[in-house]
């Protein structure tokens, strides 16, 4: 079974295969916000989107964290952390990348998750 969640021309928000939920990047629209702020922004933004799923945070298995600026993964892990509430985390990889798409987009986070069972 496949199900697509939140279509659009280029991507879906995410596609759940059986149990599984892969969940496309997600970048903070606010462009304003230092890295602690776009971290925030995306991290509610993969709330809502997983409760879409019948999913939550509790239930992420894997993240990949693109950033531009490693001498700010600090302020990312903070929020990141305190999110996640820091008892059973997700397998995670942080990944230093020049350029996701304007200047002033400082992370994008990409997940998988597992489903509630129905």
């Amino acid at each position: 079974m496949i199900k697509h969640f939140r279509k659009s021309a280029h991507l879906h928000g995410a596609v759940q295969h059986n149990d599984t939920l892969y969940i496309s990047g997600h970048a903070a629209h606010d462009l304003t916000q230092d890295m602690a702020g776009q971290t925030r922004e995306i991290c509610d933004k993969l709330d809502a989107l997983l409760a879409a799923c019948n999913s939550d945070k509790s239930l992420l298995l894997q993240a990949r964290i693109y950033v531009t600026d490693m001498s700010q993964k600090e302020a990312m892990n903070k929020v990141w952390l305190d999110w996640l509430d820091g008892i059973d985390l997700p397998t995670r990889a942080t990944i230093g990348v020049s350029d996701l798409g304007d200047p002033r987009r400082l992370i994008e986070i990409a997940t998988v998750a597992a489903v509630r069972e129905a």
